[in-house]
């Protein structure tokens, strides 16, 4: 099939290079020229494992190529996926203005072939409507098409993975035929991998993807406030989570403490869910309850290292980990970026580490300090911070990092080593919720 990808982010580039990994015609559209310029030579403008190597193989197979054409890739395509990006409005709806845009120029390059539209973005409730209301109201009046959401489930980092191998398809249709076309684009991926397929009415399927970031969110901020409770009253957090994720009604998944999620996802899909609950009249107290917990995760984490570390002005301290997650480049919404910028208005001597995010962080932070490895950024410090737990940090020969410091201080935002441990080779060690 010919598929259409218009917007080369995250979840466009991933589905659009592993729809053509199933065998698939696949052009994906973009209007930023350096990241353009990337793609056509075929370099990935983001770090998600897997995903260079998948570009590289299927440009070279032909299924893959990248324009800022948009007109010619609707005109030849059967399918076009919408995959732009919808950010929070300062009242933390979603901002759909890109969307509607995307619907204007597709509408005006419509032709008499019947086309499907997918709504992969993440939409509230009810966008599918107001996409079909725009391409009626500016496409020609022979134009036929069905509007489809197809909900993305990607966690960056194994994004590829997610997509390659799915816990589930969730396609929302309102005929027939729009049904069958997208079991026909889906199905290599389903006789490979019999992943479960929900066909649901396309206002279920925009629901999913607010609804399960929602409640996954939800046992992260449960976790950050067991840790809460733990600290107060002298328990240990990890050992009730680790008995409490045992029930398989709830399961471990997810219930890590912390210093709170991030992402471009979690923070705008809750904030985006909440206010379509307050447009429907339905309580969002349960949405707002999350955001704060998460909130307080972060700054209890930087009240304990303030508290500890005292006069912060002038001190040599060290940062591991900038992105919101592993396996990652990205760092919107980091709790990293936070706490660099609480410990920055106290004047504190910040050293950075991260095996792939210091480059965007240096647009955001160019007056820090960034070094080529971990060791060189713990040489010398006064304290070390952890803010995302990479797998190399995990690792760390700790008696070796003891001698790089001048003061063996580690607070650790994601509870990656044991207090025990730790503790035993002379470190002050501060983790969450133990």
């Amino acid at each position: 099939m010919k598929v259409a990808i218009i917007g080369s982010g995250y979840v466009g580039l991933t589905t659009g290079t592993c729809l053509a990994d199933f065998g698939h015609q696949v052009i994906g559209i973009d209007n930023n020229p350096e990241k353009l310029a990337k793609l056509k030579s075929g370099v990935s403008p983001i770090y998600e494992p897997g995903l260079q190597e998948l570009i590289t193989k299927n440009i070279a197979a032909g299924r893959l190529s990248f324009s800022d054409d948009i007109n010619l890739a609707i005109k030849e395509s059967e399918i076009i996926f919408i995959c732009v990006n919808t950010p929070p409005k300062t009242d933390g709806a979603a901002d759909l203005s890109f969307v509607e845009q995307v619907s204007h120029q597709i509408a005006k390059a419509l032709n008499h072939d019947h086309k499907i539209i997918v709504d992969k973005s993440t939409v509230p409730v009810k966008t599918a409507e107001k996409v079909k209301e725009t391409l009626l109201q500016h496409s020609v009046s022979q134009a036929k098409f069905d509007v489809v959401s197809n909900p993305e489930f990607l966690k960056e980092g194994t994004a590829v993975k997610d997509t390659l191998e799915p816990d589930r398809i969730v396609i929302g249709v309102d005929t027939e035929l729009a049904k069958q076309k997208m079991l026909e684009l889906y199905q290599p991926l389903i006789i490979k991998t019999k992943a479960p397929v929900k066909i649901v009415s396309v206002r279920s399927a925009e629901l999913i993807k607010h609804g399960a970031n929602t409640f996954l969110a939800n046992k992260i901020s449960f976790a950050n406030l067991m840790a809460q409770i733990c600290e107060e009253a002298g328990a240990d957090v990890v050992e009730v989570l680790d008995a409490i994720g045992l029930d398989d009604r709830i399961g471990s998944q997810f219930l890590n403490p912390g210093i709170g999620f991030g992402g471009s996802c979690f923070p705008k899909d809750i904030a985006a869910f909440k206010k379509t609950l307050e447009t429907l009249a339905v309580d969002n107290s349960l949405i707002e309850a999350i955001e704060k917990i998460n909130q307080q995760a972060v700054n209890r984490f930087i009240q304990k290292i303030k508290k500890e570390l005292w006069a912060l002005d002038g001190k040599k301290v060290t940062i591991l980990g900038l992105a919101f997650k592993p396996s990652t480049d990205d760092i919107r919404n980091a709790p990293a970026l936070k706490v660099i910028d609480a410990l920055l208005k106290e004047k504190a001597q910040i050293i950075a580490y991260d095996p792939q995010a210091m480059e965007n962080t240096k647009k955001t932070f160019p007056q820090i300090q960034y070094a080529p490895s971990a060791e060189a950024a713990i040489q010398g410090s006064e304290a070390l911070i952890i803010c995302t737990e990479w797998d190399e940090f995990k690792k760390f020969d700790l008696v070796k990092v003891k001698q790089l410091m001048t003061e063996p201080i580690i607070f650790d935002g994601r509870n990656i080593f044991k207090p025990t441990e730790v503790e035993k080779l002379g470190f002050k060690y501060f983790s969450v919720g133990r």
